[in-house]
């Protein structure tokens, strides 16, 4: 009985200690458990911070690639832009390489057309230089002639109106003629056979008659009347004194200079045209009866041409001056 009871007692004894034992493991077990959890929950929230981390990074870099292209994109599109500018540039290069082209073939040719009228303008220069020349002879040579007919009838004591400029001698009609008359008087005459053997013994020297084209007897009348009376009355008027001068030639003139002077006399008649003015710019009736004695060298007519042609050059080059 005792023996039994001892038996129960250890029994008893191995059982709860493998309870313990048991009870242990399972503490164990669930402490591993917790710590299990707890490295799987601290990984998991790892992993979830990562994930959360990369997926934030993978957005960033998204984001960044995205706003890379936009601005791509816009790159893209101004260099599309440059290139048809660039394209556009380079077609107006090229219509502008055409023009120059253009311009530069017709500038050779201003130049030619320029060359030829810089060749022509220098032949006309020595033209002009010699005309000038020429000009300047005839004017000294008239200037001359003017201040021999002047000295000429100082020395024989006779005043007469002889124009400084073109040396024209003015007779007064109512010395020669009677009004409106075509006859010469003996005053007249007298007055003629004073001055006339003078004007044309002057004019017929040897130094002067090589330029002598005409020595001209102008008549004149008034304002009153009729125009084709006065030119009949103003033509009867120059031809008588041309004809008294004919008659009384050979008294002053040799053979050759009376021919000359047959060659070179020339008549006229004008009428009422070129009245003379007084000084309030009324017609002087008296001083516009008369006969004008003047004389015309060869080359005059040139001077008259070329001063023409001088006046219309520097009316141009001031035209020319004004555009510029």
């Amino acid at each position: 009985m005792r023996r039994r009871k001892k038996s129960e007692n250890g029994g008893f004894n191995v059982w709860r200690s493998y309870s313990d034992m048991m009870a242990g493991v399972l503490l164990l077990f669930v402490l591993l458990m917790c710590v299990t959890l707890f490295q799987a929950q601290k990984s998991y929230d790892e992993s979830i911070k990562e994930r959360d981390e990369k997926i934030a990074l993978q957005e960033q870099y998204t984001l960044e690639i995205l706003t890379q292209q936009n601005e791509l994109d816009e790159k893209e599109g101004q260099l599309k832009n440059q290139n048809q500018q660039l394209k556009t540039q380079d077609e107006k290069l090229k219509d502008q390489e055409e023009l120059l082209a253009q311009l530069a073939a017709k500038l050779k040719d201003q130049e030619a057309t320029l060359n030829s009228q810089q060749a022509a303008l220098n032949e006309k220069t020595a033209l002009l230089k010699d005309q000038q020349a020429q000009i300047d002879q005839i004017i000294g040579v008239k200037a001359d002639v003017i201040e021999a007919l002047k000295k000429e009838f100082a020395k024989n004591n006779i005043n007469v109106d002889i124009d400084t400029q073109t040396g024209a001698m003015t007779l007064e009609s109512s010395v020669l003629f009677a009004y409106d008359e075509a006859e010469l008087t003996e005053e007249g005459k007298q007055a003629l056979e004073q001055v006339l053997p003078i004007y044309c013994k002057v004019l017929l020297q040897k130094d002067y008659m090589k330029y002598l084209a005409e020595i001209i007897i102008d008549g004149y009348t008034d304002t009153d009347g009729d125009y084709s009376y006065n030119l009949q009355l103003s033509q009867q008027r120059s031809l008588a004194v041309a004809q008294y001068l004919l008659n009384i030639q050979g008294n002053f003139l040799n053979s050759d200079q009376s021919q000359n002077l047959q060659e070179y006399l020339t008549v006229n008649g004008h009428s009422m045209a070129n009245p003379v003015l007084d000084a309030n710019g009324n017609v002087d009736k008296d001083a516009s009866r008369r006969v004008e004695v003047k004389f015309r060298l060869k080359d005059e007519e040139m001077i008259s041409e070329l001063n023409k042609i001088m006046s219309a050059q520097g009316e141009k080059t001031a035209d020319t001056d004004s555009a510029s």
